[in-house]
């Protein structure tokens, strides 16, 4: 193996901007959650500095923010940052620090330069290969070649073109898994249905879309005051307190004292405006002292941020991702973020959010609700073409009186205020109205009961 020469080592590397990428990764959480998403130990031409791109990652997976001491005391538990040239180089790179909003730009230069040494080492072995071949077959020897280069230069590394032969296969396998799961619905399971993901807290709902799955972006609508919050939270009770699974809540509008009393509702049925007030017996507040424990034990993780931006959610959803392993995010509620660019109109504006949430669901393999304003007529305000993007939109809106003296379907059911709208199911049916019980004193929702 040639030994490369002088010139194509410096063509071949940035010291630099490796150490301007880990001085940003000290100080600053947004650049460990770029550099952590964007590159691997790999990318580091500085074994030393891989070193130490590994050891701030596994920091920040645990939760340590790491700065330089607990850096410099991971490596030493390690044994790996013991001499003291290892850590006046440390000291080095801590110092020089750069504005974290310059971080894509270095992180950028180390991709870049990783890139280039694997298009190097990739004209270096094929020439070696080349040279051993007495009798090469040309059209085999471009054809690697060509394929290779392929993977070199396509824009995700994770991209791929299924064949039909593994196309089918994936159908074939699919379909034999939803068989042998549905055979296994009547023997052991008693009729009740498995599901693809997270439970939506809703029997009916459940049963027509197998769950919120992985990738999903959910569109929930409702009018002013007609249980937009109550709904993200009734999911998020079923997700993260009844079922256990980690969920990030973004709260755009109330206070973290007020999503908490609702809390105290939710899970007591205790009416919140009682709650609110402070009129409660001490029987009451036993309840609700048991179901505030309920909540500590769950996986509800709530974020208050006024001013949210579509760039924060993506940061957000790949902090807890990393640290918490979240399979759910909500946005309570998408028409208070702040807009990209002022002069865009509302509908626009609304239309790229919602794009980055699907963006945002299929990188990170969970499932993102939005919740979003109608207007009084029951249509969406301010993107119509948001419809397009989600794989299930929801809307929930009251049952007109009407309805309750002229719908004969509607009388066999028990107590039912609202409609839960299916408008759009990309894996199943839609045009579906699921009756509904919405409590607003109690904050609480579920499936409208069939008179016998």
């Amino acid at each position: 193996m040639r030994v490369r020469d002088k010139a194509a080592e410096e063509l071949l590397q940035d010291l630099e901007s490796e150490r301007r990428v880990l001085s940003s990764m000290l100080h600053s959480e947004d650049a460990c959650i770029e550099a952590y998403d964007q590159l691997t130990v790999s990318d580091f031409y500085s074994p030393r500095y891989g070193v130490l791109f590994t050891l701030l990652c596994n920091l920040y997976e645990r939760e340590v923010r790491p700065t330089y001491v607990e850096l410099l005391k991971e490596g030493r538990s390690l044994g790996l940052l013991n001499s003291p040239a290892d850590i006046e180089e440390l000291k080095y790179i801590a110092e020089h620090y750069i504005d974290d909003e310059n971080i894509k730009y270095w992180i950028g230069r180390v991709k870049g330069k990783s890139r280039l040494r694997r298009f190097e080492d990739f004209l270096r072995t094929s020439y070696q290969n080349l040279m051993e071949q007495k009798d090469p077959d040309v059209e085999q020897v471009l054809m690697q070649a060509e394929e290779q280069l392929t993977n070199l230069t396509a824009l995700e590394i994770d991209d791929h073109v299924d064949t039909p032969a593994e196309m089918a296969a994936l159908g074939y396998d699919e379909v034999e898994r939803r068989f042998l799961r549905y055979k296994e619905i009547k023997e052991l399971h008693k009729g009740v249905l498995p599901l693809d993901g997270l439970t939506t807290g809703f029997n009916t709902l459940d049963h027509i879309t197998l769950g919120y799955k992985p990738g999903d972006l959910i569109i929930l609508g409702a009018q002013t005051g007609h249980g937009k919050t109550a709904f993200a939270l009734h999911t998020a009770r079923a997700v993260a307190v009844e079922s256990n699974k980690n969920i990030l809540y973004l709260n755009t509008e109330m206070s973290r004292q007020q999503i908490a009393l609702r809390w105290g509702s939710i899970l007591s049925s205790i009416e919140h405006e009682r709650i609110r007030k402070g009129e409660i017996n001490e029987s009451e507040l036993s309840l609700i002292l048991n179901a505030y424990s309920r909540l500590s034990d769950s996986g509800f993780y709530s974020y208050p941020c006024p001013n949210l931006t579509p760039e924060k959610t993506v940061s957000i959803a790949r902090k807890f991702k990393v640290q918490k392993n979240i399979e759910m995010m909500i946005i309570d509620y998408v028409g208070r973020m702040e807009k990209i660019d002022p002069r865009l109109p509302e509908w626009q504006m609304l239309e790229n959010i919602v794009k980055t949430q699907k963006m945002l669901a299929q990188n990170l393999q969970i499932a993102v609700m939005v919740l979003v304003q109608l207007n009084a007529d029951g249509t969406l305000q301010g993107a119509r073409r948001m419809k397009n993007e989600c794989d299930l939109m929801l809307k929930m809106t009251p049952i007109p009186r009407e309805d309750h003296e002229e719908d004969p379907e509607l009388k066999k059911y028990r107590n039912a205020n609202y409609y839960l709208m299916i408008e759009k199911n990309r894996d199943g049916i839609s045009g579906v109205r699921i009756p509904i019980v919405f409590d607003l004193q109690r904050q609480s929702m579920k499936d409208a009961e069939r008179v016998e």
